[in-house]
């Protein structure tokens, strides 16, 4: 990784540790929403990483339709489950 990448990637997140972020835990969601990386330290190794979900694709109701097949017998109780059922 070059020079410029690890700047660009150091002046998107931020290191805090453990007892600051229980101080200033509000601030620090408000920055992971803002796109920030916060990375939680305990005696000065990373623990933790706080960020923003990544973006999902929205789901499409129906994307699957005719790509799933049931069995005919899908409904279909084992005659031993149902007798245990029945006990």
């Amino acid at each position: 990784m070059n020079t410029i990448n690890k700047s660009l990637e150091a002046a998107n997140e931020v290191r805090v540790g453990v007892r600051e972020l229980r101080g200033k835990l509000t601030e620090y969601l408000r920055e992971a929403s803002l796109g920030k990386s916060v990375l939680v330290t305990l005696h000065d190794t990373v623990i933790a990483e706080i960020r923003a979900p990544s973006a999902q694709m929205p789901r499409e109701p129906g994307a699957l339709r005719g790509q799933i097949r049931m069995s005919h017998d899908f409904d279909t109780w084992p005659a031993d489950v149902l007798a245990a059922m029945e006990e």
